[in-house]
């Protein structure tokens, strides 16, 4: 194993990160972005459901996967869809034993049986004989490799041609004054031992000046919730570098994959950021990787972007597209009757995006849809049932109506497709 590699592993093994303690499943789940099951049928399986893979089931490799967040998750969230593992499986892998621990500790907990662990590195994966897998999620790891790029390409070797990855990487613009506030300390720090490093470098960052670019960055926050995990990985991470959305698009293209969609969507139109009709205009009219960019650019408080990806070569994976009437819409981690009620009341919604607070106003009779709306009626049936009630909505009508209930909600990731492909 390289130095580099040694260091990181060792961090890991003396901070797992992030904090957790496997006692606190009995009351919570941790959800998040990427690998929440609906995102993935959404944005791998192009609105196809898990169960309809070829071998009937989803093939999960969580790779680096921590203290368990992405794994539990989506574990949790398979055998939700069935017992005895119907739902699909998740292989865990991780070098920090610690971590692993943790990651364990949290299924034991739970009762899962769904999940195996396995200790090592991801950039052994071409060589341990393992099926290729359907999904696999890699989360704030490929960022600490020597060659992020070796990364991506040891996930690729065992990726099924019609499955997909959800990766997440450090943001450059939302981590303003990480690496001169890690550079600061690496020069006061010397050869001390983690403890003591990190007891200088809390002191430094207590320190530092109004003015200091750390201090000023309102977004970055693990340094202060008072763990020394978080304060660690973040400002004495051994190895880490951040990216622009440029730049992960041309990582991304290099292992001759396409992504899918970043999380949330609405962060990444310049839209949410431009109210100006010209430049939204021109904003509209740039090519989808620039119009990324320029998201990233204007928000400026994106720390991570979390996103999907297939291979360039995979025409029926993706993100689900288009309103064909056997598509299932869904909620994700909303309940459709709350949801309903407050569009009763108002048709607004406030949401931050990028860092950005915005309002969203869904058009006349959003709630009597959104209401119908239960991860299993298609479009179709939606339409059908809005009908029966007297609601006198031709399709085309129908299908406008929802198509700007979709471009707020879906801009939110609350509102995906998930349960049946177009046809």
């Amino acid at each position: 194993m390289a130095d580099g590699d040694a260091k990181v592993q060792a961090q890991y093994e003396a901070y797992p990160y992030p904090a957790r303690e496997p006692g606190d499943e009995a009351h919570r789940l941790i959800t998040g972005s990427p690998s929440h099951l609906l995102e993935i049928e959404h944005f791998v399986l192009a609105g196809g459901r898990a169960q309809d893979l070829p071998k009937g089931n989803l093939r999960a490799l969580v790779a680096g996967g921590g203290t368990g967040d992405g794994a539990i998750m989506l574990a949790q969230q398979l055998a939700d869809r069935g017992p005895n593992s119907a739902g699909g499986s998740v292989t865990y892998l991780d070098m920090s034993t610690a971590s692993l621990a943790v990651a364990s500790g949290r299924a034991e907990a739970r009762g899962l049986t769904n999940i195996s662990f396995h200790h090592g590195s991801l950039l052994d994966l071409p060589k341990m004989g393992w099926e290729p897998f359907d999904y696999i999620d890699c989360c704030g790891v490929l960022h600490h490799l020597a060659v992020p790029g070796e990364g991506l390409a040891a996930l690729t070797s065992v990726l099924t041609e019609q499955g997909g990855l959800g990766l997440m990487l450090y943001g450059e613009l939302g981590r303003t004054g990480v690496y001169p506030a890690q550079r600061a300390i690496a020069r006061l720090r010397g050869d001390e031992p983690a403890d003591e490093g990190l007891r200088l470098a809390r002191r430094l960052v207590a320190g530092m000046p109004a003015g200091n670019w750390l201090k000023r960055n309102e977004h970055l926050s693990d340094h202060l919730a008072g763990d020394d995990a978080g304060f660690h990985d973040l400002l004495l991470h051994s190895r880490d570098r951040a990216y622009l959305v440029g730049e992960i698009a041309e990582l991304v293209a290099g292992a001759d994959l396409r992504i899918t969609g970043f999380l949330p969507p609405g962060a990444y139109d310049p839209g949410s950021y431009i109210d100006d009709p010209e430049l939204r205009t021109r904003a509209a009219a740039l090519p989808v990787v620039e119009r990324w960019a320029l998201a990233e650019e204007m928000s400026g408080a994106m720390k991570t972007h979390a996103f999907y990806a297939v291979r360039q070569g995979n025409k029926t994976g993706g993100a689900a597209t288009g309103f064909a009437p056997s598509m299932v819409p869904v909620l994700r981690e909303m309940s459709a009757e709350r949801l309903a009620a407050s569009l009763e009341k108002s048709p607004r919604l406030s949401a931050e995006l990028g860092g950005v607070a915005r309002q969203f106003e869904l058009p006349e009779g959003a709630a009597a849809i959104v209401a119908l709306i239960d991860g299993r009626r298609s479009l179709r049936q939606i339409h059908g049932r809005l009908r029966a009630g007297g609601t006198k909505l031709a399709w085309p009508e129908f299908e406008v109506k929802f198509a700007a209930i979709f471009a707020v909600l879906h801009a939110l990731n609350l509102l995906l497709f998930a349960g049946g492909k177009a046809v």
